[in-house]
């Protein structure tokens, strides 16, 4: 849970403000700076921290206990979510894309809610259809042109290829992608492969 919406940071800009690869912060660096700095997030593989105690530890200063009382601003990903709404995590990335919840927000390539929507997609459970699939009667809108249509990735991935230069490693500058914003080389090797579709398409 991202308390209140505060600002984050992952381990990649972490490194990068102290000058060295992210490799060699987590081999250093990391287990000190985790023992007092938690992983705000639930689940999943994604590690982010509250910018704000970073950046203490990091000049040597108290670490500033953050509140933990639930909060309407609270940004919360698919597992935690899930937990409100007591249902697996895939079925809230199902529900985004059934229009039963909002897209969510990207923070450092993981999908997250305000506790607001959740608890009151909670309160008013959507109506379901037989085997939990769209209610009847209910459209399904139109079609995405591909699976990554307005996917803020996308944008990353292509600035990515272009900075490659004319023969990019697409497996390469997925794993440097992972690393930087979260979310599995695979895929960032989607997105590029996406991305490099679109700017081909006439």
């Amino acid at each position: 849970m991202i308390p209140r919406n505060r600002p984050v940071i992952n381990e990649a800009d972490i490194a990068a403000r102290a000058g060295v690869p992210v490799a060699a912060w987590r081999r250093r660096d990391a287990p000190a700076f985790r023992q007092h700095v938690p992983n705000l997030l639930s689940g999943g593989r994604l590690v982010l921290y509250d910018l704000a105690q970073a950046e203490a530890y990091l000049a040597g200063k108290p670490v500033p206990a953050l509140k933990t009382e639930p909060h309407p601003k609270d940004r919360l990903n698919a597992t935690e979510a899930a937990d409100i709404l007591g249902i697996e995590s895939s079925t809230v990335h199902a529900y985004a894309v059934q229009g039963y919840l909002s897209r969510g927000e990207t923070v450092y390539g993981t999908r997250v809610w305000p506790r607001h929507e959740i608890e009151q997609r909670r309160d008013n459970p959507p109506s379901r259809g037989k085997d939990g699939g769209r209610p009847a009667g209910i459209p399904q809108g139109p079609r995405k042109a591909h699976p990554y249509e307005n996917d803020p990735r996308l944008q990353t991935a292509a600035h990515a290829l272009a900075a490659g230069g004319d023969t990019p490693v697409i497996s390469r500058i997925a794993a440097s992608l992972a690393q930087q914003h979260g979310g599995s080389a695979r895929t960032w090797e989607r997105l590029l492969t996406q991305a490099r579709q679109t700017t081909t398409e006439p």
